[in-house]
């Protein structure tokens, strides 16, 4: 498939979907001739606001940080959606996952566009998602760290979540009371109230 198509695939997306749907088109017109016949028309039916593919290009941004990707990063990604979308839908996301690995992602405008288009919880499920890929390859690096760090703020979640979220990956001392969103100072009658809350 030729460069023009790439752009012209690119462009489309980016007016009709922003700047997930450029990324998504861009994408779409990079596909070899041999996985064009095997993408069905749903995969080309990316909507803006379509989680899959927020979460496609967010992956790539994270598995991209330490300038390198790594199979069981893949794995994570595609067993992932497996679960979440079935087998026909990672099959063609996975066609289109590859080419979006070789794009260069700016992830300002696309976190502007997940913040306007998905809800709250799906962002912090997303966030988790983000921290068990760069915690699929047996730890969490710094430029993964930093990267998911600016993910977070971008997409408007706030600093105790991010932490909470972040101390069930990244092991310490004091992860359970971060988990928990409690000061380690706290009292027994403060830890009962707030098991008493969630029974």
């Amino acid at each position: 498939m030729s460069t023009w198509n790439k752009w012209i695939f690119g462009g489309l997306g980016w007016a009709l979907g922003g700047p997930i749907g450029g990324i998504i088109g861009f994408a779409l017109g990079a596909v070899s001739e041999e996985g064009q016949k095997a993408l069905s028309s749903g995969a080309s039916n990316v909507l803006p606001n379509d989680f899959s593919a927020s979460l496609l290009v967010l992956c790539a941004a994270v598995m991209k940080a330490d300038q390198k990707v790594m199979r069981s990063e893949l794995e994570f990604v595609k067993s992932f959606f497996s679960r979440q979308f079935g087998e026909d839908h990672t099959r063609e996301r996975m066609i289109l996952f590859r080419e979006i690995l070789n794009q260069e992602i700016e992830i300002g405008p696309v976190c502007a566009q997940v913040r306007q288009f998905v809800d709250p919880s799906a962002r912090l499920q997303l966030l988790h998602l983000l921290f068990g890929l760069a915690n699929s390859d047996g730890g969490v690096s710094e430029p993964e760290l930093n990267v998911i760090g600016q993910i977070s703020v971008l997409i408007g979640i706030g600093q105790k979540d991010f932490e909470s979220i972040k101390a069930m990956f990244i092991k310490n001392t004091d992860s359970a009371y971060t988990i928990l969103e409690i000061e380690k100072s706290a009292s027994d009658d403060e830890l009962k109230k707030l098991i008493g809350k969630w029974l």
